[in-house]
């Protein structure tokens, strides 16, 4: 299957999940989204109010929603008809109104047309690894941006929160001691081909992930002229869930899962 049909794919299965995501993060998002996603893209970005902001593949708007809240003009998309209309619905407690349409991520054209060169700040978060192709977003992200503007991506780290890792929990007997060990196993990580998983417990419909290595993910960024210029990688703190599930993110804090990255535009070719 091509990209352009995997891409048709990938939308109808989130049009017909968009109600589940929807209640699944609600206004604020999920934990996760709460404890990695949002202060990792909100320290980087950096936000001051009054600049244009672009949120692509917003979701149900938790984003979008922020960002507004904390000043920023924001034009939010994504390529989801239905989530588009979720997030809409939601409406937002602060900040000026929230521009919502539908537009594909992979489609470097319909994003140029949002406006070259008039956006402060790009945002995408959790959606790389949803998407077939990424060149289209970072080709786009360089001739929307101001030359001064950033782009802001948060995604599953490659390295730890991709399609093969496993989370293990032993116990062993050292020195008549026992000893509780949790942790993850990764076997694959150069070449990981495309799975389907579930996103969040319960989901209805599994969809398809893209693992990327860095390398991979970084050169793409680079190709379109975009200059790296942070990195955000946390794990979750003590008090993020009390007491902490066995098998979970919160039992492996030293292991990020959820890799933070900020790009400002480079001289022009």
């Amino acid at each position: 299957m091509d990209a352009q049909a995997l891409n048709a794919e990938g939308r109808a299965i989130w049009d017909a999940k968009a109600a589940f995501w929807d209640e699944l993060h609600g206004d604020e998002g999920n934990r996760f989204h709460r404890c990695f996603v949002g202060p990792s893209v909100e320290h980087l970005l950096a936000l001051q109010p009054g600049e244009r902001v672009l949120d692509i593949a917003c979701g149900n708007g938790v984003i979008a929603r922020r960002l507004a809240a904390l000043g920023g003009r924001v034009t939010a998309t994504d390529f989801s008809a239905a989530l588009i209309e979720k997030a809409r619905a939601r409406g937002q407690s602060g900040g000026e109104p929230i521009a919502y349409q539908v537009v594909d991520a992979t489609d470097e054209a319909a994003l140029v047309a949002l406006g070259e060169g008039v956006f402060n700040a790009i945002t995408c978060t959790m959606a790389l690894m949803d998407m077939p192709v990424i060149a289209p977003l970072f080709r786009a992200a360089r001739r929307l941006l101001t030359a001064g503007g950033r782009l802001v991506i948060a995604t599953a780290h490659p390295a730890f929160n991709s399609n093969g890792p496993t989370f293990y929990a032993e116990m062993s007997d050292e020195a008549g001691q026992l000893i509780e060990r949790v942790g993850l196993k990764i076997s694959r990580y150069l070449d990981v081909p495309p799975v389907k998983g579930a996103g969040a417990p319960g989901e209805p419909t599994p969809h398809t992930y893209y693992h990327r290595t860095l390398s991979e993910l970084l050169n793409e960024a680079v190709a379109a002229g975009l200059v790296l210029d942070g990195v955000d990688e946390r794990g979750f703190r003590p008090i993020d869930e009390i007491p902490p599930r066995l098998l979970s993110w919160s039992s492996v804090p030293q292991i990020p899962p959820v890799l933070a990255v900020r790009w400002r535009p480079g001289p022009h070719p």
